[in-house]
């Protein structure tokens, strides 16, 4: 079974903080404080990751079940935009906008919207984020 790993350190309180996340296994280290995650202030914060993670993740399992379907994707460039929100509670991810362009022949609209939906509900992260609205709008890129 493969595992990865990443590692977060956040020093200071909430407001005042930092934190720096790393990621060993490409070399990346991305800065994060509270006004990088809560307002528009320059630096990483979780929910991009979790973007990025969820992106290329659909964009490799709607590949693969294309190609387990006969079909041969050229390109597919996903987007996800994660929405946080807070609450009574605190903070929390609502929504999770998924939007993908894919370059593939010989494929009608129908089939792809049906095979997209399908590798939005088997992608490995939407299965770890099911608790949240996932919004998926799939293109099919004129050649």
């Amino acid at each position: 079974m493969k595992t990865s790993e990443a590692k977060a350190i956040w020093i200071g309180n909430l407001k005042d903080g930092e934190g720096k996340i790393s990621i060993s296994s490409v070399d990346f280290e991305g800065s994060y404080t509270y006004a990088s995650r809560f307002e528009n202030s320059k630096g990483t914060n979780p929910e991009e990751l979790i973007a990025a993670a969820h992106a290329g993740c659909f964009s490799m399992a709607l590949s693969g079940l294309l190609a387990s379907k006969g079909y041969h994707p050229e390109m597919i460039e996903t987007t996800a935009t994660v929405t946080l929100s807070k609450d009574e509670k605190g903070a929390f991810i609502s929504k999770i906008k998924l939007q993908s362009e894919v370059n593939i022949p010989d494929i009608d609209n129908e089939t792809l919207q049906s095979l997209a939906c399908e590798a939005k509900l088997n992608c490995p992260v939407s299965k770890a984020l099911a608790s949240v609205n996932i919004v998926l709008q799939i293109k099919l890129k004129s050649l």
